[in-house]
């Protein structure tokens, strides 16, 4: 009996240190959550290094059919397209808040899709990492003003990722090429 109690005290005491409270979360943190999350660390949804992982040229460039069963680059994209878009908004917002001024946007935001070659694949795969780590740095080391005024844009760096990140998931389960032992069944 005795024994009994001390192992439900045990299990108790371990429980409460198990549940016991973080560090409240800050603005800081919570953007470098968010920012991991959608680059290389799988919680919620899978990351997008993840998501790109392991994709040839060839499967990167895939397009799934359009409602007539023809492809249409124009009206579905390829996993690599979305990769790329995600570069081109995510490395020119990354240029903006180091106050880099920017050329004006596409017109058309098309071209941040139709401009992915898949000769450039295993680049465009290593530019979104570096566009991505690049980002966490800058939330790491901005002061609290800067982070004040940055925050709303990593924030919807993050929901736009995150969006596009499951689109690049679709593509590859509808092209048969996606593990579901890598985060989506």
């Amino acid at each position: 009996m005795v024994i009994r109690r001390f192992l439900c005290l045990l299990l108790l005491a371990a429980s409460a240190a198990a549940q016991a409270p973080s560090a409240p979360a800050t603005l800081r943190s919570t953007l470098l959550a968010d920012l991991h999350q959608s680059h290389e660390k799988s919680e919620w949804f899978v990351p997008l290094n993840t998501a790109i992982a392991g994709l040839t040229p060839e499967q990167a460039k895939w397009t799934p059919l359009n409602g007539a069963g023809k492809s249409d680059p124009n009206a579905n994209h390829s996993a690599g397209m979305l990769a790329y878009h995600l570069w081109f908004w995510n490395s020119r917002a990354l240029a903006e808040l180091k106050g880099v001024k920017q050329p004006a946007p596409p017109s058309n935001n098309d071209e941040t899709f139709n401009e992915f070659d898949a000769a450039t694949w295993s680049k465009i795969v290593k530019d979104d990492d570096a566009v991505m780590t690049a980002l966490e740095d800058l939330v790491a080391t901005a002061d609290e003003a800067t982070l004040a005024k940055i925050a709303p844009t990593i924030a919807h760096i993050c929901t736009h990722n995150a969006y596009h990140i499951g689109q690049i998931l679709y593509v590859r389960k509808l092209q048969g090429v996606w593990n579901p032992n890598n985060g989506v069944k």
